[in-house]
This record gives structure tokens, C-alpha cells and sequence, in this order.
């Protein structure tokens, strides 16, 4: 995999809330010198993201519902209008395990519709946490993304428990069946790292140490 390839797979990632604006600028500066795919932010930087990346290759991604999928289906499909209208081109979603773990099946689904809805064409992924779940509820969390109409399915937030492993991506692979692509994110920190999740079946990976893994170095805790 060449260099050109690999960039063009990783999304930027800085979503501490200790992030400052001068942070986010360094991320979008790094984003147009190594030509990343996205950088993906929290919801307060997106004016300054869109502004700094106007131009450039690079997609704004915003995480939304973020990180614990608390809140009700109708903020989070008016949180994602909003960003749309901020210049946000793609948004990361968490789904509501919640409902999940509640049989609540319609309801997990129709929450994700709403914000594929509210994205109005733009690229939407679903986080599913998936180290707090257990197989069957990774199987119906799938199928429910795909039939909500989402994009891509995410391993995890880094907010609640452990990132991608090669394993997962490779059963997330296994059960979307082409139906949705694959995101993997948390943990992914050097190239060995980046190449192991493409080849096991990811379409685009979430990491702060992308630059790291430009340099064939590694870089902070990885997102």
C-alpha cells in the first residue's frame, strides 16, 4: 500500500475536550500537508474546521450524539442538521446500545434513520461500541444500520471501552456483507497497525497518530 493510499483512508482525529481552537487548526494544517481523508472533531470546532479546510481534499467529519448515545432521537437529528449546515460533510454517530440491550429493535433503528435523514446526503457512520457487545448484538446492531440506511458501521467512540482489533473488523466485514462499509478507530496507532485493519477488511480508519503513522512512527494513545 503506498503512501498516497494510506492517507487517503485516514480520518484525523482529535476529539479531547482539552482540544484548543489552535489545536484544531494544527489538525487541519497536518490534514492538507499529508492529505488525509477527514478530520474528525467535535461539534464546537466545525465553523473553524469547515474555514480552515475550505479548498482542501479533506472532509469535515463531526461526531454527534457523542459519546454515550444518551440523548433523544429528535436532538440528536437536529444536532446533525446543524452541523450540516456548519459545513460538515460526514458525522459520526453513537448508536443507543440502550435500546438494543432492550429489544428495542424499531426504536434503534428509527433513531438512526432520523439522522441519515437530517445528514441530507451526506456520508453518515453508526459507532457501535463494539467491545461492550456481545455477537448477537453485533449482528442485529449491523442489520439495523443497514436498514436505517447508514454508510459505514465504527468499531467505537474511545470513549467507552477498547477500539478496533483485527478480529472484529474482520466479523464486522463478515456480517455487513457489503451492505455497509467499515470504519475502524481506537487503537490504531502505527502503520503496521493501520495496513493490518484494511487488509482484515476496514475502508477507512479514525486515529489521532495518523501523522505518526505517515512517519512509520507511533503517536500518543491513538484514537
Amino acid at each position: 500500500m503506498t503512501s498516497s493510499d494510506l492517507a487517503g483512508r485516514i480520518q484525523h482525529t482529535l476529539l479531547k475536550i482539552t482540544a484548543s481552537a489552535d489545536d484544531i487548526r494544527r489538525l487541519c494544517r497536518e490534514c492538507r500537508e499529508y492529505h488525509f481523508q477527514a478530520a474528525c472533531i467535535q461539534p464546537m470546532w466545525v465553523d473553524l474546521a469547515a474555514q480552515e479546510l475550505a479548498g482542501s481534499a479533506t472532509a469535515v467529519c463531526a461526531v454527534a450524539d457523542f459519546p454515550h448515545g444518551a440523548c433523544t432521537a429528535e436532538a440528536a437529528a437536529f444536532e446533525v442538521r446543524d452541523l450540516v449546515r456548519r459545513g460538515a460533510q460526514e458525522i459520526d454517530v453513537v448508536c443507543k446500545i440502550g435500546y438494543l440491550r432492550s429489544g428495542m429493535d424499531a426504536a434503534f433503528r428509527d433513531d438512526l434513520a432520523a439522522v441519515v435523514g437530517a445528514a441530507q446526503g451526506r456520508v453518515t457512520k453508526v459507532i457501535l461500541e463494539t467491545s461492550i457487545l456481545t455477537p448477537g448484538e453485533l449482528a442485529r446492531a449491523i442489520n439495523l444500520s443497514a436498514e436505517a440506511g447508514m454508510h459505514y458501521i465504527k468499531t467505537a467512540s474511545g470513549f467507552n471501552g477498547p477500539g478496533a482489533t483485527v478480529e472484529i473488523v474482520r466479523e464486522m466485514k463478515r456480517l455487513a456483507a457489503g451492505r455497509v462499509k467499515i470504519k475502524a478507530a481506537g487503537g490504531v496507532r502505527t502503520r503496521e497497525d493501520a495496513v493490518a485493519m484494511i487488509e482484515a477488511g476496514a475502508d477507512c480508519l479514525g486515529t489521532s497518530s495518523g501523522v505518526a503513522i505517515m512517519q512509520g512512527g507511533t503517536q500518543g494513545a491513538g484514537y
